[in-house]
């Protein structure tokens, strides 16, 4: 049975213009860390960025953030100890990406901006070329992925997605159910997400 020890989640580093995202965020957080599992996130302290952290840490939850030197300031409001308990800081945003990666056996995209579309279609392509087969979930809050995820139906239709069953994200719209439903189909899936061959150099 695959063994969930960790979750990465993507998210944006501003609040959203509706609280149901942050609410959400914080959530995830608490259900992680109600779950035993360590949440790896991008280390801003701002934004659903910021509400998914201290979600996670009020709860008890053990909590990585992986930051590059160029957002500490900007993100990170400077190193912020009391939002994880253990921090990475990067030489740029490609090593942040693989160490988010070959440190999480799951990824949540909550709702974000261009860099939260751009991680979770990095591990969706990742998965297509048989890289890894970590669960990867959109977090539907407010249906706020439906157009993205309406656009990866248009390009299965098109006949664009190759080795689609390889690229299957699962669709979750409430932040309480999501790592239940990762771990249901980690199990289901019966394979080894943790310790995954690492992607770097490889594609």
């Amino acid at each position: 049975m695959a063994t969930i020890r960790s979750v990465c989640v993507y998210c944006g580093s501003s609040p959203g213009r509706s609280d149901i995202y942050v609410r959400a965020g914080e959530a995830l957080g608490r259900s992680i860390a109600a779950h035993g599992l360590r949440l790896v996130f991008g280390g801003g302290t701002k934004g659903i960025m910021g509400a998914v952290a201290r979600g996670a840490l009020t709860s008890g939850g053990a909590v990585t953030g992986i930051i590059p030197t160029f957002l500490v300031n900007r993100e990170g409001s400077g190193v912020t100890p009391d939002l994880y308990d253990e921090l990475i800081v990067t030489a740029d945003m490609h090593e942040r990406k693989h160490a988010m990666f070959d440190k999480s056996d799951a990824f949540v995209a909550l709702p974000g901006g261009i860099g939260t579309v751009e991680e979770i279609v990095e591990v969706m392509t990742w998965a297509q070329l048989g890289r890894h087969g970590k669960p990867m979930v959109f977090a539907n809050i407010g249906r706020f992925w439906d157009p993205m995820l309406a656009l990866i139906e248009h390009m299965k239709a098109e006949g664009f997605l190759h080795s689609q069953h390889l690229v299957q994200p699962l669709i979750v719209n409430n932040a309480e159910a999501i790592v239940p439903a990762i771990i249901a189909a980690a199990e289901a899936r019966d394979v080894p997400v943790a310790g995954d061959e690492s992607v770097i150099g490889k594609l």
